[in-house]
């Protein structure tokens, strides 16, 4: 099997460049504090958060899955854009290669803005990929972004 690829939006109320720096260039520490029952840490176990690097996010007993493996592939700060990949750990389930996200955040209304997630699974030769799956981390990625939107709400400074 090939390629899946899927797009979704996510609008929220916060601004998109708060959105930005908290999801993606301050995600290895506001995560864990907001997302604790569930991930344990994050880390960068090569570079420093830019382009080529690796952090690695290591979940709680409480996850069905004990880490997973993120590379960085294109970061634009200006734009608000980023691309990462999904390279290792057990949420690959055995079946996958990687998976590919492409994240951009837009301004939407007064205030708010448009989160667009395109997210690409690459099975690996002969196994087959299930919508089910790709709802299950669908669901986990809007839940995150929930959360966020919820934190930056209620701390209108936090990320300015």
């Amino acid at each position: 099997m090939g390629a899946i690829k899927i797009s979704h939006n996510f609008i929220t109320r916060v601004t998109p460049e708060r959105m930005f720096k908290a999801l993606i260039l301050d995600s290895h520490n506001i995560c864990p504090k907001l997302m604790f029952a569930s991930i344990k840490s994050i880390e960068f176990i090569e570079g420093d958060g830019g382009v080529g690097s690796v952090k690695q996010t290591n979940f709680t007993e409480a996850s069905p899955y004990r880490y997973v493996k993120h590379r960085i592939d294109a970061l634009d700060e200006e734009a608000m854009k980023c691309k990462y990949t999904l390279i290792e750990g057990d949420a690959l389930v055995g079946k996958l290669e990687y998976v590919t996200y492409e994240v951009e955040f837009e301004g939407y209304g007064r205030g708010g803005c448009i989160c667009k997630l395109t997210s690409e699974y690459k099975a690996k030769e002969g196994e087959e990929i299930k919508e089910e799956d790709i709802e299950h981390g669908k669901d986990r990625a809007i839940g995150l972004y929930e959360v966020l939107e919820a934190y930056l709400m209620a701390h209108p400074r936090a990320y300015t």
